[in-house]
């Protein structure tokens, strides 16, 4: 009998041991246990990754609207924009025309004036004249009556 025979032996009885002892099944529980662990960890990691997609989506969808939001308050302010700037532009030439008009008036208005006290100024000298000259050329009295008959005769020309 030589040590071969023995280990041989030795290896058989420890198979028995590990069988009687149910060493195989305890080691293919926890086999079995470690796998249905792992299964479950790639059960739920594989949901977390759906759920942060969802998330991502949900994110990557919110930031469209409030990119197309954003634009169409942009378009709006620019409209809104315009159309001050175009009511400014009617407003102001609106004035400039009101302006315009007013001074034109004043315009006019100082030219009647003025046209109004030359010709006054141009009857005050043409009957002083008109007065001196006859004055000198008439005796006193009946120069006189002629100032003022002429005078009145002026006067109710005027009115």
């Amino acid at each position: 009998m030589d040590a071969t025979f023995w280990a041989l032996v030795a290896l058989i009885l420890f198979l028995a041991i590990l069988a009687y002892m149910k060493v195989p099944a305890m080691v293919n529980g926890a086999l079995d246990q470690r796998a249905d662990r792992i299964r479950n960890e790639l059960e739920e990691a594989r949901k977390l990754r759906e759920e942060a997609q969802q998330l991502l989506a949900e994110y990557q969808r919110k930031r469209r609207e409030a990119e197309e939001e954003a634009k169409d308050l942009v378009a709006a302010a620019k409209r809104e924009a315009k159309a001050i700037v175009s009511d400014a532009k009617v407003k102001t030439e609106e004035y400039v025309m009101r302006r315009t008009a007013l001074a034109e008036q004043k315009i006019a208005q100082a030219e009647s004036d003025a046209i109004a006290e030359v010709r006054a100024r141009a009857v005050d000298v043409a009957v002083a004249a008109a007065g001196k000259l006859i004055a000198d050329k008439v005796d006193a009295k009946t120069g006189s009556k002629l100032f003022d008959a002429s005078l009145e005769e002026v006067k109710t020309k005027l009115n």
